[in-house]
């Protein structure tokens, strides 16, 4: 339970080798490829960046994931609740072939998709042409007359709001020989026919603009409007069932949804190897690799290294290079949920402390605390276990449903300690009823947070006493490590000789020990503060270490309180929907009231539940990064990001 030991790999091997290399490294999953070195000015003669057809396989991605979607849009599937991921073998994985059809196909689908979208286009354009010509359908003349040798015939539109007997008063005064023939009117103009003697034309123009006449666009068009009509229905009526082909052809592909999404984690672990080739460099013949790897994994590493034409090098990072070294958390199974926290905050610097094996009991412990119900926790062990039994997550998911599965444990216990279950439900229950519950673990607890809440507000304190201190014998620890004994004794030691000379005074044990033994601490306080200062600022550093000492710590403790507010909240707000809901039933329980209490019970738990889930979580996490963290953390960390196979919608056997 570390933070695992990490070497710089330094690798050359001959170009025909490169792709093969990389694919086992990416079985193995331990290696993290790295941009190389800058080489010095003269020393990079021959070398060259590397090209892995990067951009070639994001594309491939896209078609991939775009064809599987039209999938889900032609070809909708309800997915099974709470299946797992189907799983395949390395071989099924890797095969190239198989992968290439995918790709095929998925492009077929595509261009399917693009002869839908290029008939989808031509009907809108028809039905626009066809909302255009409907209010022509009366007029029995074809759309493409102009005229005659003397006469010229305009169609064109008049805002609705124009009478048109003014607009024939005034095209009468100003072309004799023109007329005004109306077709047609809707809620937005007026279709009309000007058929005038072209000598006119421009003045019978020139007067219908006065009132907004406007040439119409149908002008050109070859037959009547009800013709045309007819021919572009006919021709919409074609496109649609070249469509509905179309379509039916797409859905055809629906036994490809499975091979897709196989082909997608594949392009997934194509386009890990393609960055990975990208930071390498190389010459016409070998190709060099700079990267980490798991130290514990060496003798893995050496045995794939030893089937390829290449030399390696493996080297212990200096300190120097500890900034830039990969961290990777390693746990057991009771502390590897605590990672989801860490990742949260920030990894641990490469060379300090694993936070997790040290946060792992305090944060069970403080959530099911806060949590502190039989019946959430029950509700929260039953989802943990259906979804670890059924889907069977692996990654981040299944450090989640292992987190969710603590907590729930822990709620539990704490449960059973303040004798909370939903509250007090049974106990309501049992009053609905006509009935007196006698005592027991209900209805008298060990721990009762309603009348105990002293004791739950000290012993969250001293809870958080403990924790705060866990925090500073690790920095002990570390600075004992370092060289810095008198650091580790003058700043974390003085405060345990503080606060046992202070528990021994105020319990009045030991005479005067206590006072000596609180004058001893003070004076580590003091004499620790001014040892890094000088002149003055010993001064001023004293007073620093005095009153952030004092206050920090009376800050840090405080915050504990949370723990008592938050178990105190949730059965207060549990308890008020149980009286809540048997309200109706005070004067008989009936089946209504029984089913007024059944729906109160339900939201407002549900309610509670949620509420409480997220923030016991909040409020815990909080402890850990602010007031437990800051005792000795070292944050900073850069996460190691191996070469390895991570997939979306498939499991590969042996892998995790």
């Amino acid at each position: 339970m570390a933070i695992v030991k990490m070497k710089k790999l330094q690798l050359m091997v001959v170009r025909s080798q490169k792709e093969a290399l990389l694919r086992d490294l990416m079985l193995l999953g331990c290696v993290s490829v790295t941009e190389p070195a800058v080489p010095a000015e003269g020393d990079d003669e021959g070398l060259q960046r590397e090209t892995g057809g990067l951009v070639e396989a994001r594309a491939d991605q896209a078609r991939l994931n775009s064809a599987l979607q039209l999938l889900d849009k032609y070809a909708p599937v309800k997915s099974k609740f709470l299946s797992p991921r189907p799983e395949v073998t390395e071989a099924e994985f890797l095969d190239e072939t198989a992968l290439q059809a995918e790709l095929k196909a998925a492009a077929e689908v595509e261009d399917l998709e693009a002869q839908i979208r290029r008939l989808t286009s031509e009907e809108a354009r028809l039905r626009s042409s066809i909302e255009s010509l409907k209010p022509w359908t009366a007029l029995d003349l074809s759309l493409d007359t102009s005229g005659t040798a003397s006469t010229d015939v305009t169609f064109g539109t008049i805002p609705a709001v124009v009478n048109l007997a003014e607009v024939n008063q005034t095209l009468a005064a100003a072309a004799e020989e023109a007329e005004l023939f109306p077709v047609s009117t809707d809620g937005d103009a007026h279709y009309t026919v000007l058929v005038c003697h072209k000598s006119q034309q421009a003045e019978a123009i020139a007067a219908l603009r006065n009132f907004g006449f406007a040439v119409a666009s149908v002008s050109g068009t070859k037959g009547t409007a009800r013709e045309n009509i007819e021919s572009q229905t006919a021709q919409i009526e074609t496109l649609s069932n070249e469509r509905t082909n179309l379509e039916a052809k797409i859905v055809s592909y629906a036994p490809h949804r499975d091979a897709f999404k196989l082909s997608i984690d594949r392009m997934t672990a194509n386009i890990g190897k393609a960055e990975a080739a990208e930071r390498m460099v190389g010459t016409d013949s070998v190709v060099c690799l700079n990267g980490w790897m798991e130290a514990p994994e060496e003798e893995k590493v050496v045995q794939v290294l030893s089937k390829y034409d290449c030399s390696w090098e493996f080297e212990e990072p200096t300190e120097e290079e500890y900034p830039d070294v990969p961290v990777k958390l390693k746990n057991n199974a009771f502390t590897e949920p605590l990672n989801m926290v860490t990742n949260m905050y920030s990894l641990p610097a490469y060379g300090t402390v694993d936070p997790n094996p040290l946060m792992a009991p305090f944060f069970i412990l403080f959530y099911g605390i806060m949590m502190a119900d039989m019946g959430y926790g029950l509700l929260m062990i039953i989802a943990a276990l259906v979804v670890k039994f059924t889907v069977k997550p692996k990654g981040g998911m299944k450090i989640f449903i292992n987190l969710l599965l603590e907590g729930g444990i822990a709620t539990f216990v704490m449960g059973v300690v303040t004798g909370g279950f939903f509250g007090d439900l049974i106990p309501t229950l049992s009053r609905m009823f006509g009935k007196e519950m006698g005592d027991n673990l209900l209805t008298n607890p060990p721990l009762n947070p309603m009348t105990d809440v002293n004791f739950v507000l000290y012993g969250s304190m001293a809870l958080g006493v403990v924790h705060l201190f866990t925090g500073m014998i690790v920095n002990m620890v570390q600075k004992f490590k370092h060289g810095d004994g008198m650091g580790a004794i003058l700043e974390e030691g003085c405060w345990f000789v503080i606060f046992g000379g202070l528990a021994l005074y105020l319990l009045k044990i030991g005479g005067k020990l206590g006072i000596i033994i609180l004058a001893i601490g003070c004076v580590m306080l003091v004499w620790g503060a001014m040892r890094p200062a000088k002149g003055f600022g010993k001064v001023t550093a004293v007073f620093a270490a005095i009153y952030n000492g004092a206050t920090g710590w009376l800050g840090d403790v405080l915050s504990y309180s949370r723990l008592m507010a938050l178990m105190l909240a949730g059965s207060v707000v549990a308890q008020v929907f149980n009286s809540l809901g048997a309200m109706p039933s005070e004067k008989g329980t009936t089946v209504v009231t029984f089913f007024i209490f059944v729906l109160v019970f339900l939201v407002g738990h549900a309610l509670n539940f949620a509420l409480n889930l997220l923030g016991c979580f909040v409020h815990d996490l909080r402890l850990q990064c602010l007031e437990f963290f800051g005792k000795f953390y070292q944050d900073g960390g850069k996460p190691f990001e191996p070469l390895e196979i991570n997939t979306k919608y498939v499991d590969v056997e042996n892998h995790v």
